[in-house]
């Protein structure tokens, strides 16, 4: 698997653009409906990455901690599921089931979200403001792969947006897997 970075194609305080997307649970969802009302943190994940399954515990435990406080996370799947089955619809159903993903976790088939938003690898998060601003884009810890994290930088920059209403964590490129996209037929 080649690891790559994401880019900032979102500049810091763009609106997060929209979507209605499909859910685990066969619903589907605006982001205005779901959003959190004090942060929205949107990663764009899959099932088989090697680099976004250790970063699950630690995106759990985010939207565990962080629920109360009035924030949401939403994992997007934007991977083409045919040449890689393992990230179809009904793979990250069982993912939810089997407790692996336990916040909002939404399916882009078209591939449209990911490219609107600029994310390229997996995982690739984007935290937002109540106003739905960008206000992060950063690596959810200092490691890749099954490596123990010295610091959960999303984690302590959620906190920071939340305590103090701004982030003064230095940004860091993810790094991950490609999103694996579908070939063009143009």
């Amino acid at each position: 698997m080649a690891l790559i970075g994401s880019e900032d194609k979102l500049k810091k305080r763009d609106m997060a653009p929209d979507f209605k997307l499909k859910g685990t649970d066969g619903n589907f969802y605006n982001l205005n409906d779901i959003k959190g009302k004090k942060a929205t943190l949107i990663v764009f994940i899959c099932n088989h990455c090697p680099y976004v399954i250790p970063k699950l515990p630690e995106l759990n435990r985010i939207a565990k901690d962080f629920k109360s406080k009035g924030v949401v996370i939403i994992g997007i799947n934007s991977n083409d599921s045919e040449n890689y089955p393992e990230d179809s619809f009904s793979k990250m159903q069982a993912f939810v089931n089997e407790g692996k993903v336990k916040f909002y976790y939404l399916l882009d088939k078209t591939q449209n979200i990911a490219r609107t938003y600029g994310a390229l690898c997996t995982p690739d998060p984007f935290l937002f403001d109540e106003g739905l601003k960008l206000v992060f884009h950063s690596r959810i810890d200092d490691t890749h792969k099954q490596e123990e994290a010295n610091r959960h930088e999303m984690y302590e920059a959620i906190a920071q947006l939340l305590e103090k209403g701004s982030i003064k964590i230095k940004e860091n490129p993810s790094m991950g897997c490609s999103i694996k996209w579908k070939e063009s037929t143009d």
